[in-house]
């Protein structure tokens, strides 16, 4: 499958917030979008497949200490390696930014996305108690970073 990246328009928002639907119990309204959009400190990326918006990634830098908000891939395209490229997408991209580290939270029992991460070098640094709800869950704190160049 051949994928492109770009960065995330608002003309993209209603199928972002088609697939924020699809993937999470509480998801971001349009309008939350496109707050995260317009941020000076964001960074919103696509993916796409035959012209097809099937992914995103959001990221705030705050002078090199940034933070991973949403990741998300249209359940039609899972398993297929699009999560991973968009993140190793971002991650070069902060990088290139001159990033010192990424964290993000993550439900305690998305094993999936969990392995994801560890695969991308990203380690467990701690626990948010009850950071979710619908349902209530525990998160886990992952952080990746960036003390050599390499990820």
């Amino acid at each position: 499958m051949e994928i492109a990246f770009r960065k995330v328009t608002p003309a993209d928002l209603p199928r972002v917030a088609e697939i924020e639907n699809l993937c999470f119990s509480k998801p971001w309204s349009e309008a939350m979008l496109l707050d995260e959009l317009c941020l000076p400190e964001g960074t919103f990326l696509a993916a796409e497949c035959e012209g097809e918006l099937i992914g995103y990634i959001s990221a705030r830098d705050y002078l090199g200490d940034c933070y991973i908000g949403n990741l998300a891939v249209h359940p039609a395209y899972r398993r297929q390696g699009v999560g991973e490229r968009l993140l190793n997408e971002m991650i070069g991209a902060l990088r290139q930014n001159g990033a010192l580290f990424v964290s993000l939270e993550v439900r305690k029992s998305n094993a999936s996305a969990r392995a994801l991460y560890e695969k991308a070098g990203f380690r467990v640094m701690g626990e948010r108690r009850d950071y979710y709800s619908a349902p209530r869950e525990d998160a886990a704190i992952y952080t990746l970073f960036f003390d050599d160049g390499e990820a």
